[in-house]
């Protein structure tokens, strides 16, 4: 005898967290992309000054600017939580880049965002390092 059974996809919310540091450690910024929002707004306070980014695609691309183009590219520390509602998202890498200088430098940054209603990651609050260079590494 067959018995016929109804599947119907579990759904799953995504991990915009997940998602997004994961594609920031591959250096796959179109995965990083992916964890937000087509509308996301990105605020970022760096060294430099206070930046704002709109659009899935923009802020891909300044984490590309940021973090892509390297010689050597490592994930140290990443972690994720909520505060308070808030997602909060805290990484810290080591990079070496020709458009850098010589030598090994370190980035850390912490996030605060909010997901909108599919999941995904639609305003992101940025604190940033900036590029601290290290001691002598080969």
């Amino acid at each position: 005898m067959m018995t016929s059974r109804s599947h119907e996809a579990a759904s799953v919310a995504p991990d915009p967290a997940g998602l997004f540091v994961g594609g920031l450690a591959a250096q796959d910024f179109g995965e990083l992309g992916g964890a937000l929002a087509d509308g996301a707004c990105l605020r970022a306070l760096l060294p430099s000054g206070s930046r704002q980014w709109a659009g899935a695609e923009a802020i891909a691309d300044r984490f590309a600017r940021w973090f892509g183009d390297t010689k050597d590219f490592e994930l140290i520390e990443a972690a994720s939580g909520e505060v308070g509602g808030r997602l909060h998202l805290h990484w810290r890498l080591r990079l070496r880049a020709e458009r850098l200088g010589s030598g090994w430098f370190t980035v850390e940054q912490q996030a605060y965002a909010d997901t909108d209603e599919s999941g995904r990651i639609a305003r992101l609050d940025l604190l940033c390092t900036g590029y601290r260079p290290e001691g002598d590494h080969d």
